[in-house]
């Protein structure tokens, strides 16, 4: 008897986006392979301090829940609290809650990662699989060393630098404007008691003069250390020089241009120097600035609806929608994303025989309105995303966001 034909669902990018889906789709044993760039993690990889995700109610919450993980993500969100600290550039503190009135918790990447991970069957993620293009014709994946794999569905889920978007649009990602360093301070309570004082048990920001040092407390005492500056050269590190100076000279390059952190205190000069010494310390083979460009895609990006009749070809996250993340809506439209895919999947499952030509029929109209609905969503959040990053990186960016928190909160605060 022959072995019944199932559709072979591809998802490139194991990110929160890629996993989430997988794991719903798990739920209703649709089988599934999610190909990932980057080599597995150890358990020590994911015990490392990594940056903290706050998930909203009405789409990462609300997909976890569907995952039947809530209860246990929130046994892992007291690394970070919901609190908030808003300075000006002199390091005095302009609005401060505990967040009181927050529900929005908070979670490392890591943590959610390996949460997502662990629920997944064995052997549905093939890591170490960077994905170099797509040929629908032919219905394959070319993994380069790895080979090619076939697939019927895919789902790209492969973020800013999409591969599985090239076979959809030629829009690319844009520079935002903004330069970005990441540095990490582990065990910050006892090695600088008073930044630490300083930041609080939460997210701290100090704004003004179109730049920002933001800081937020994670897994093992740590603190991770944003520093983000408005430049319009989207190439500044190498225009600058600034790739050129060993690390230190760096760092003094920046905390003394008054066009950079120069005008800033000395509180947050400290900071910014002691997540360099402590970032060093804790990579010997660092030895530049680690300053990166951040990038978008535009306002209103869509993508045609793929539809050819022997493929279907659609995309998730950051692949569909890069943003910035100055309203903390990455992660969470991505999770979003994945829920109303994964239900779409399911349907389409439910409607056919199973069999790959049947199910991407019932599929064709259902993953056309959940692109639409997707577009008309994410629009929405783009639109806030810009407004919080221009008040965030204003003239006198604490102020503004003092404001915010006011008018958020009013006279709900107690």
């Amino acid at each position: 008897m022959a072995t019944k034909l199932v559709p072979k669902i591809a998802i490139s990018g194991g990110g929160p986006a890629g996993l989430t889906l997988g794991l719903l789709l798990h739920k209703s044993n649709i089988p599934f392979t999610i190909y990932e760039l980057r080599q597995k993690p150890t358990k020590a990889d994911l015990a490392k301090p990594s940056g903290m995700l706050d998930l909203h109610e009405e789409s990462g919450l609300a997909a976890l829940r569907e995952c039947g993980l809530y209860n246990t993500f929130l046994t892992l969100t007291g690394e970070c609290s919901e609190a908030q600290r808003v300075a000006n550039i002199h390091g005095n503190i302009v609005y401060a809650d505990e967040g009181e009135l927050s529900e929005r918790p908070e979670i490392s990447r890591h943590a959610l990662t390996n949460l997502l991970t662990e629920h997944l069957p064995p052997g549905s993620i093939k890591y170490g699989h960077k994905l170099l293009s797509v040929k629908p014709d032919t219905k394959e994946l070319d993994f380069g060393p790895h080979g090619k794999s076939p697939f019927d569905l895919l789902i790209g889920a492969d973020g800013a630098w999409s591969r599985a978007r090239t076979a959809l649009t030629d829009v690319m990602p844009h520079y935002t404007g903004t330069q970005s360093i990441t540095v990490t301070i582990p065990a910050i309570s006892s090695k600088y008691p008073h930044l630490s004082s300083l930041i609080g048990r939460g997210s701290f920001s100090a704004l003004g003069l179109r730049h920002g040092v933001m800081a937020q407390r994670g897994p093992a005492d740590s603190a991770r250390i944003y520093t983000f500056l408005s430049i319009t050269d989207e190439h500044f590190p190498s225009s600058s020089g600034l790739d050129k100076l060993d690390l230190k000279s760096a760092e003094e390059r920046i905390l003394t241009d008054a066009n950079l952190l120069g005008s800033f205190g000395e509180p947050l000069k400290e900071l910014f120097s002691a997540s360099c010494a402590e970032e060093s310390q804790g990579n010997p083979g660092l030895t530049t600035l680690p300053i990166k460009p951040l990038y978008t895609l535009p306002t209103n990006t869509t993508f045609p609806h793929n539809s050819h009749q022997d493929t279907a070809i659609t995309l998730i996250g950051d692949a569909a929608h890069l943003m910035p993340p100055w309203a903390g809506e990455g992660v969470n439209l991505a999770m979003w994303d994945a829920l109303l895919l994964s239900k779409a999947i399911v349907s389409a499952f439910e409607q056919s025989t199973g069999e790959p030509a049947s199910f991407l029929s019932a599929l064709d109209p259902l993953l056309q309105a959940f692109e639409t609905e997707m577009f008309s969503r994410v629009h929405e959040k783009t639109e806030e995303t810009e407004a919080n990053g221009k008040m965030l990186f204003g003239e006198d960016g604490a102020m503004a966001f003092k404001r915010f928190f006011e008018r958020a909160y009013g006279e709900s605060r107690p």
